[in-house]
């Protein structure tokens, strides 16, 4: 059984005219909202175009593994006009065997780094095409770090390496490249960020 843990709002506000305010996801409805937008970005929803100029996502999570990782470390998401606009996943390291796709992933962090580190993987991060070029990627991060470096020293994630805006934009906001990585027929980078 795992407990709920309820974390108290703190707001980034973005220096948009639009007010996105970034918190930890904290009700079953921002989860469901998450998996809406999730889906809508999948790399099985998209075109190929749409691919490479938008990015996508890989992994598809449902709502009791989300859940379950909320309450073991709570996501970040993006929200205005009390919709979620963007997210960040935050996963620790007892989620290591609990997605398939990515347990080959936590075997090379294991083989990259010493053994103490003590880091979370960011399971995903995706915002909404409306408001994309906007900074609500920087903004999901900036908060992400903010809540997260009392409790961590590293954030972690896996970027296949045809989506070219994402490593794009991870190279942006400072992560380094870790390590690169062949899975099946799949080019992965591993990416860290000191925080």
């Amino acid at each position: 059984m795992y407990k709920i843990h309820i974390f108290s709002k703190v707001n980034y506000v973005s220096e948009l005219k639009t007010n996105i305010t970034y918190q930890r996801a904290s009700t079953d409805e921002e989860l469901q909202q998450i998996l809406k937008l999730q889906k809508a970005n999948s790399i099985a929803s998209i075109s190929e175009e749409e691919k490479q100029k938008e990015g996508f996502v890989t992994v598809h999570h449902n709502f009791d593994i989300l859940q379950a990782m909320n309450n073991a470390c709570a996501h970040i998401i993006a929200k205005h006009n009390n919709n979620v606009v963007g997210y960040a996943l935050s996963m620790t390291k007892d989620f290591r065997d609990k997605i398939d796709i990515l347990k080959p992933m936590f075997q090379q962090i294991d083989s990259s780094l010493k053994t103490n580190l003590n880091y979370v993987v960011m399971g995903q991060i995706c915002v909404d095409k409306s408001y994309r070029g906007q900074g609500v990627f920087r903004g999901l991060y900036h908060h992400m770090k903010q809540e997260l470096n009392h409790q961590f020293e590293t954030i972690i994630t896996l970027i296949d390496v045809k989506n070219t805006r994402s490593i794009a934009a991870h190279r942006a906001v400072g992560f380094k490249l870790l390590k690169n990585f062949a899975q099946g027929d799949k080019s992965l980078d591993l990416v860290i960020l000191d925080i």
